[in-house]
């Protein structure tokens, strides 16, 4: 409750108590100074006084000087005896006192009295005096009233927590953000582009930032959180360290993640041990997964068994993990279906997955099922090729579709292939353009064969021409080809070769067939020839023929028939029919006959 007397304008004197900066002596001249005027009969004197030894917690010696200076109409005293009854237990005679002071115009006492009713569940007669309080201005006043006016729904409140808030109620100015911060959210999952949400956020982070600067720790995390996401770390790490300081557990273990994406993991397990010994489930897991990473898996185990204690599902699921890893398969089984039970989607999916590893599709199924439906994108996935392994192909595809929607790339790849076999090459075109941005390398090569179908035929190109910049298909090719696509690696050989670029041919020719091209190792053997290294080109020959390249086979029979070597080449020549395809078949079996003529003659 309010004391109104030292250290705050005195209503209705215009004198100012005493600094709080002043020493003992000065505290104990003016009390005597005080003494002396009431003892006179100063009534403001005897309600300073009695405020003075208030203050100090002197009851006893406070409450004649507040009783003789109420009764001389004094309402500041009137205030000061009902807080005095108040902490004495008397709630009911200090009531009363307060209703003196409030009907004269004390704003203190109208906010106390306002709270005295609150507590006995009168809220009508609570709004009353809150209402009288705040609108003289009351900072105390405002902020009760605000919370009474939300905690029935009432829109007003936001009005009155802002007023409190311009006044410096930290808490106000935290709720207010709060309050900001959900209109934010709500805003942005409703996908309104009214201008709103930017105000709501800005306005949200400037009172968090008000808060916080008056001491608020949990005001310091949200706006440790909004800087972090907007990527402002240091700023973020100072405010984060400020709350963690004052003791908020989501603080020290946000620092703890702060410091771990920095490269500063010892320092990190500081704060998330700080954090776990608070009983914060996350920081309990960060330590898990940091003693898991060093391969000190009893002590991962005993923190992610914190973590399931401080009630964080995912110590449940991080145990599985642990399990699964170290082969306990039986113990992964069961802590996967607590975390699954408990509502986890990635322990149902990862429950789902150890079944059908074991053979049990059936039992795996209703598992995938419930993670999908949780939205696990993964379980959505693994569901397609559950259905496409019972050749399901529609049901496949239905969730396929609906991982890529997610954002799955191995998914928008299968979709997209099931559209370009029916047909329809806009929708594959737009889902394999999904898969290869994603990273798929078998995506980005046949969206390029796709667009590469589609190209005009490119005029013969001479050597010594200009070379034609690269196509989109060709960009295509080369990424695919980067991440180790050995047919994109051929195509992009084929591409640079028909540029006239021979050193770029000949390297990507290389890297495929070094991959285990065959086609690579034949069209690089072909560029060599032609650049008059037959030698080089046979070794790549040989390669592409060993791996069952039927030109590659011909090409080793017509080089060894010139060099006279006639047995090797009607090996090769043998070789090349067996291989194929029908044309080589036939232009080999001639080869063949024509060297067995040699041979015989």
């Amino acid at each position: 409750m309010d004391v109104m007397g030292e250290k705050a304008a005195l209503f209705g004197t215009g004198r100012i108590a005493q600094s709080a900066g002043q020493d003992e002596t000065g505290e104990a001249a003016e009390e005597v100074r005080h003494r002396l005027a009431a003892e006179t009969g100063d009534v403001e004197a005897m309600s300073v006084l009695g405020a003075m030894l208030l203050r100090r917690g002197d009851l006893d010696g406070a409450e004649p000087q507040l009783r003789a200076a109420t009764a001389a109409g004094d309402r500041a005293a009137a205030n000061n005896l009902g807080v005095l009854l108040h902490q004495r237990g008397y709630a009911d005679e200090a009531a009363g006192w307060w209703r003196i002071a409030a009907v004269a115009g004390s704003a203190a006492a109208a906010h106390a009295l306002g709270r005295h009713h609150r507590e006995r569940g009168d809220e009508p007669a609570a709004e009353y005096w809150l209402r009288q309080s705040a609108e003289q201005g009351h900072t105390l006043g405002a902020y009760a009233l605000a919370d009474l006016l939300e905690h029935r729904g009432d829109e007003s409140a936001g009005h009155w927590m802002r007023a409190a808030a311009e006044r410096g109620h930290r808490e106000a100015a935290y709720r207010l953000a709060r309050a900001l911060d959900r209109k934010a959210l709500h805003e942005q999952e409703a996908g309104a582009d009214n201008g709103v949400e930017p105000s709501a956020l800005e306005e949200a982070e400037r009172w968090y930032r008000q808060a916080a600067a008056r001491g608020h720790r949990r005001a310091a995390l949200h706006l440790g959180a909004i800087l972090e996401k907007r990527g402002e770390l240091k700023e973020a790490g100072r405010w984060y360290l400020t709350s963690a300081k004052d003791g908020e557990a989501r603080a020290a273990c946000a620092l703890g993640f702060l410091l771990r994406d920095a490269g500063d993991t010892e320092n990190a397990a500081v704060w998330w041990l700080r954090a776990a010994q608070e009983g914060d489930g996350n920081a309990a897991n960060a330590l898990g997964a940091l003693h898991a990473e060093r391969g000190e898996t009893q002590t991962a185990e005993r923190w992610y068994r914190a973590a399931l204690d401080a009630g964080d599902v995912n110590g449940a699921y991080n145990l599985g993990l642990l399990c699964a890893e170290q082969g306990r398969t039986a113990q992964a089984d069961q802590w996967y279906r607590r975390a699954a039970y408990a509502g986890h989607r990635e322990a149902a999916n990862a429950l789902a997955i150890l079944l059908l590893q074991g053979g049990d599709a059936t039992g795996a199924e209703p598992w995938f099922s419930k993670a999908a439906e949780a939205g696990s994108v993964d379980a959505a996935f693994n569901l397609g090729i559950l259905y496409a392994g019972r050749d399901d192909d529609e049901a496949a595809l239905g969730w396929y579709e609906r991982a890529a929607a997610a954002g799955h790339t191995e998914a928008a790849f299968q979709v997209g292939m099931a559209r370009l076999r029916e047909g329809d090459e806009q929708t594959a075109e737009r889902h394999l353009r999904c898969a290869a941005g994603g990273g798929s390398a078998e995506a980005a090569y046949r969206l390029a064969t796709l667009l590469d179908a589609r190209r005009p035929p490119a005029p013969a190109h001479e050597l010594g021409e200009p070379s034609h910049g690269k196509t989109e298909c060709e960009e295509w090719y080369e990424r695919a080809a980067t991440q180790g696509h050995r047919r994109a690696q051929v195509r992009v050989g084929m591409l640079a070769a028909a540029r006239g670029d021979v050193v770029e041919a000949a390297r990507w020719y290389r890297e495929a067939a070094e991959g285990g091209s065959r086609n690579g190792a034949f069209n690089l053997g072909l560029l060599l020839a032609r650049e008059g290294s037959e030698p080089e080109a046979a070794l790549w020959w040989t390669r592409a023929a060993n791996a069952g390249h039927g030109r590659a086979a011909l090409r080793l029979a017509l080089v060894y028939a010139r060099q006279g070597e006639l047995a090797e080449g009607q090996r090769w020549a043998d070789r090349a029919v067996s291989l194929g395809p029908a044309e080589v078949s036939e232009r080999a079996a001639r080869l063949r006959d024509a060297l067995r003529q040699e041979l015989t003659a």
